[in-house]
């Protein structure tokens, strides 16, 4: 198993399936979700209308269109509240959601963004350590999963995925496009 982090546009990635930090109603939005939807092209809108609504803590999948990616995977993040309105586990069942869509598919690749922590408010530090522990336990169990990667947009989100799934050699985490 293949569990790493580096700094990548999403959107360039020959993977079986990346996954989009997701709204409600999986239409364009900004940041990550938006550049996914231009790059994928307008059919990517027309198949996540086709899908909607998606509750927090849930995922659909939709083809990749026009992205090296073959799936999009929609996954949909809590809003931050200051942690005391179940949060980190809607959060954890996001991902747990998007793998099980992976499994399903027999997929072997899956590059995840931070989930909820752009727009969304959730703290990087606490967000990370969120999908790096969900995703190793949801790894566990035998599956074709083979290599998980976490895109960073920033150094900052790389330090922060490096911190959690190396602690004791952060530095071997690698950066670059």
């Amino acid at each position: 198993m293949n569990l790493r982090a580096r700094i990548v546009d999403i959107t360039t990635l020959a993977v079986d399936a990346i996954v989009n930090a997701a709204n409600t109603k999986l239409a364009p939005g900004g940041g990550v979700c938006g550049a996914i939807h231009h790059a994928a092209g307008p059919e990517l809108a027309a198949a996540c209308e086709r899908l909607a609504p998606c509750a927090p803590g849930e995922a659909r999948l939709t083809p990749g269109f026009a992205l090296p990616a073959r799936f999009v995977i929609h996954a949909v993040g809590p809003v931050w509240h200051g942690g005391t309105q179940g949060e980190a586990e809607v959060l954890a069942s996001a991902y747990r959601a998007s793998l099980a869509l992976a499994r399903a598919k027999e997929l072997e690749s899956i590059a995840f963004p931070a989930i909820s922590a752009g727009i969304y408010g959730y703290p990087l530090e606490a967000a990370t350590a969120i999908a790096v522990a969900t995703v190793r336990a949801e790894l566990q169990t035998p599956s074709s999963i083979r290599e998980v990667l976490f895109a960073c947009f920033t150094q900052a989100a790389l330090d922060a995925y490096a911190a959690e799934l190396n602690p004791l050699s952060a530095g071997d985490q690698q950066s670059g496009g």
